[in-house]
């Protein structure tokens, strides 16, 4: 044993304290026995209030060059959250079976797994969303029951969604001190609140006003929102469940940045994601969960991104993806001149021109906010412009009707499948119908032919390989992956002459995507022309025949596929010009 000196932050329990302490010595003791994981522990001797305690803590994530404060016992580091024999059923689908899952502190746990593999319904049931039909939760070494979430908060645990649960026309502030109370007081205190916000703010670097109004907010500052509200809470586990998957690169940064300072103090965090490099950037482990077990566990300096994905869904994944030189053929999508506003009646799209052609993929990229959804969603007939025209195969597209995009056969995949890509309380079959119920092949004289309809279902599940209880299952109980499933088979059953596929991959795990993917090219080779809007550069560059780069609504440059340079486009998106 030899005595060094180190730099480390005391654990948050007394941070919150205040409690004044004197460093005494630090031991840094190394173990013949490799500690957890091959971190060795430091032992520590503090005088507190002239007393003298021993607390023992750990290094963490050395390449961010900080240490996190955990308090040991004689058995070495005890996780701060496990799971032990985790099993849910919901009907007849187990969805997690007998899973043992740990989580220790000061550490980012990553969850990963394909859609469906049971990772959200895990954390669920770790925040009291559901309970566990077998098994036992301890939370700082005692067990509980997590009859609902408020159990949960009430002892730390907190869980950020992937689908936010803000309210869009309250402030900031409003929206943080929702259903905490007000003690013994008639009113609420908004003064002590505000103050209690700012120092969590200046804490943790989350600055946004706390007066702006929900809706008024980009996706990345909702999220700080969310943040904040589990902060405020107290909360020293953190869920978050795919919080990178409708971030700008920059937000993403600004989000590590932020759970880093979580961990510092002693908190810990499960990060939940499909997006590999990330997961690799970010956590110290990595759990993967596959049909609802647990199929491995590696700490991140003993794998790589491509062990992961095979390891997500039990196979070699492919390593390219294959596309045939095809000469484009006649324009199928024409978009003239078009101008439109956002919701804040800000220019989002400034006489914007573009041509797709038959056997194309035309990739769109850019950085968030620049037009892309403003476009989409005019296509979609979501939006109406403020002036130009939008031509498929030829015919005018009436803006602002559905209907008309429907019936010039345009294949519209909307970047949010679950808002406005389907009807989540309908059944599978209801939602694969749902653009062409009313046509002679599916009804006569005002009668449904339900086996027709049963037919053309059941062929479309087995097609896309929807992974489902059966046509009859409702909707919302299908995972991300499968959801996305319903919406292409629907739109691509009708063999559209174009396609606009919006963020058509977002929240999906390598699996699904790689399937998304070949399914995108196939139809480009039986001759539609497609719009490919998309945020990840790896999904433009690998699938476009020839990418365009959208900045403040307009067309900064344009490059064919196979000349495209990253460099470029990336200079394009930043609004450089070359």
């Amino acid at each position: 044993m030899r005595n060094v000196g180190v730099g480390f932050i005391p654990t948050l329990g007394a941070l919150r304290r205040r409690t004044p302490f004197i460093f005494y010595y630090i031991s840094y003791c190394i173990s013949e026995t490799p500690f957890r994981e091959g971190i060795n522990p430091i032992s520590a001797k503090l005088i507190s209030c002239g007393k003298i305690f021993n607390i023992q803590f750990r290094p963490v994530r050395i390449r961010y060059q900080y240490f996190s404060g955990i308090l040991m016992t004689e058995q070495g580091i005890q996780p701060v959250v496990r799971l032990s024999g985790i099993t849910k059923r919901f009907l007849d689908v187990t969805a997690s079976n007998n899973i043992t899952f740990d989580l220790y502190p000061g550490e980012i746990c990553a969850l990963l797994g394909e859609n469906g593999a049971g990772k959200t319904t895990l954390m669920n049931i770790l925040f009291g969303y559901y309970t566990c039909d077998e098994g036992q939760i301890y939370i700082k070494g005692q067990k509980v029951n997590l009859a609902a979430p408020k159990d949960a908060i009430s002892r730390g645990v907190g869980m950020i969604h992937q689908h936010f649960a803000l309210v869009q026309s309250q402030t900031v502030l409003e929206n943080i001190i929702i259903g905490m109370g007000s003690g013994k007081r008639i009113f609420l205190d908004l003064k002590s609140a505000r103050r209690e916000l700012t120092a969590l703010q200046e804490r943790f670097g989350l600055q946004i006003d706390p007066d702006a109004r929900i809706w008024t907010l980009s996706v990345g500052e909702q999220q700080k929102v969310e943040i904040l509200k589990a902060l405020y809470r107290d909360v020293d586990i953190l869920i978050m469940d795919e919080p990178t998957a409708v971030l700008a690169p920059a937000e993403t940064d600004d989000l590590f940045n932020t759970l880093r300072s979580l961990v510092i103090e002693g908190r810990s965090v499960v990060f939940i994601s499909h997006k590999l490099n990330e997961v690799m950037d970010i956590s110290d482990r990595i759990v993967v969960l596959r049909a609802g077990q647990v199929v491995a566990q590696r700490k991140v300096s003993e794998t790589n991104a491509r062990e992961l994905a095979n390891l997500m869904v039990g196979r070699e994944l492919l390593e390219s993806i294959e596309k045939k030189k095809i000469e484009p053929g006649q324009p199928v999508l024409e978009i003239e001149n078009l101008n439109a506003l956002n919701d804040k009646k800000i220019p989002a799209l400034k006489d914007l021109n573009l041509v797709v052609r038959q056997n194309e993929i035309l990739g769109m990229a850019g950085i968030s906010g620049n037009g892309q959804r403003e476009l989409a969603e005019i296509l979609f007939g979501l939006r109406e412009p403020t002036a130009g025209s939008i031509k498929v195969n030829g015919k005018r597209l009436k803006f602002g009707s559905p209907a008309s995009a429907i019936g010039l056969k345009m294949g519209r995949i909307p970047e949010d499948r679950i808002d406005t890509g389907l009807m989540m309380d309908l059944t599978v079959e209801e939602n694969l119908i749902l653009e062409t119920h009313g046509s002679a092949e599916f009804q006569r004289f005002g009668l449904m032919k339900s086996s027709r309809i049963r037919r053309f279902s059941d062929d479309l599940i087995a097609a896309y390989d929807i992974k489902t209880a059966g046509r009859e299952a409702v909707t919302k109980s299908l995972s991300g992956g499968n959801l996305q499933k319903v919406m292409l088979a629907r739109e691509l059953a009708g063999r559209p002459a174009a396609i606009v596929a919006a963020q058509p991959t977002r929240g999906l795990d390598v699996g699904a995507m790689e399937y998304i993917h070949q399914r995108i090219l196939q139809e480009r080779d039986r001759g539609a022309g497609i719009l490919l809007i998309s945020e990840d550069l790896d999904e433009v560059f690998n699938l476009s025949d020839r990418i365009v780069v959208l900045y403040e609504g307009a067309v900064m440059g344009e490059t064919h596929g196979e000349d495209a340079s990253r460099e470029q486009v990336g200079l394009w998106m930043s609004g450089v010009h070359r």
